[in-house]
């Protein structure tokens, strides 16, 4: 079956005019800060001699993902907010979901990443710099994007096999599986299926993998003293907080048939738009180090200013 559509016709948010602008001051204004965050963030662990530690560097790739995974759907948004026609080329549609897939699998690694090393660094601290070096590092973040291209690309091959011929209207702000798949002129349903097998499985494996691993991180802290529980816990604690707010809406996206919920398009700017905002809010404001090397990065600035 030949396939017939060029472009298709995203509904966005609301179809309601006065609305239009209030989406698009919001967004701007979460897509400005989304960048900006994670960019001190990148700049701070960059310039920071105290922030070389294998955590910071896995946290860079994290800012990084973060940025790229809200540029993906959260500037077509915004400009659509003011557009008179919402639509977008087939090859956009098809390039926009395979960056979708491709960061957020990335962050989803990152967070994996994460959890090892404060695995290794609570419960081996001992094998640490030996088990973490910086040779390791830079295999496993490789490995990472390696993994998550391969996601993303079997996520688009699977799309393309699916006719489009007749219905181009995407209820939804952007391009992504299922919204795609109920406009197909072919039963999908084992297409679904592998769908759901790779990103519901990914999501779904990855949360349960990630919460026993920080429950024997925490199990772990039972032998340290009151500053070493304090200072663990708080890291760790951030990293938990971040998994939970990202992977919930993707599990419930994800890991379920090809159905829709009138929740769906506000579950999709959760994960899509909040959580890489979040990201760096939760990792400076909870974070000591980050902290303060953020106070030297800005010192000089500020001195400058004064003279």
């Amino acid at each position: 079956m030949r396939n017939n559509v060029t472009e298709f016709i995203l509904l966005g948010l609301t179809q309601d005019p006065e609305m239009h602008k209030i989406v698009f001051a919001i967004f701007l204004c979460l897509y400005i800060a989304t960048i900006l965050g994670n960019l001190l963030i990148v700049l701070t662990i960059q310039t920071s001699p105290s922030l070389a530690s294998p955590m910071y560097f896995f946290l860079t790739h994290l800012s990084i993902a973060d940025s790229c995974f809200s540029t993906t759907t959260v500037p077509k948004l915004i400009v659509d907010s003011i557009s008179q026609t919402n639509t977008i080329s087939f090859g956009h549609c098809i390039t926009q979901l395979f960056s979708m897939h491709f960061f957020g699998c990335m962050e989803i690694l990152i967070l994996i990443l994460l959890a090892f090393d404060r695995y290794v660094a609570i419960c081996k601290p001992l094998h640490y710099p030996a088990i973490m070096n910086q040779r390791v590092c830079r295999i496993l973040i490789l490995l990472g994007w390696g993994g998550a291209f391969l996601h993303s690309i079997i996520q688009t091959i699977l799309i393309l096999t699916v006719p489009f011929c007749g219905p181009n209207v995407i209820d939804h702000f952007f391009c992504d599986l299922q919204p795609l798949m109920r406009l197909g002129c072919m039963d999908t349903y084992v297409i679904n299926l592998l769908i759901v097998f790779n990103s519901g499985a990914i999501c779904t494996v990855s949360f349960i993998l990630l919460m026993i691993s920080y429950s024997i991180i925490l199990y772990s802290l039972r032998n340290y003293s009151a500053e070493g529980k304090r200072k663990a816990l708080s890291t760790c604690s951030s990293h938990i907080i971040v998994v939970i707010i990202f992977f919930g809406p993707c599990i419930f996206m994800y890991a379920r048939p090809s159905t829709t919920f009138p929740l769906d398009k506000l579950v999709s700017v959760f994960y899509t738009i909040i959580t890489p905002l979040l990201n760096p809010l939760i990792y400076t404001l909870r974070n000591a180090e980050v902290k303060n090397a953020m106070k030297k990065l800005w010192k000089p600035c500020v001195t400058i200013s004064d003279e």
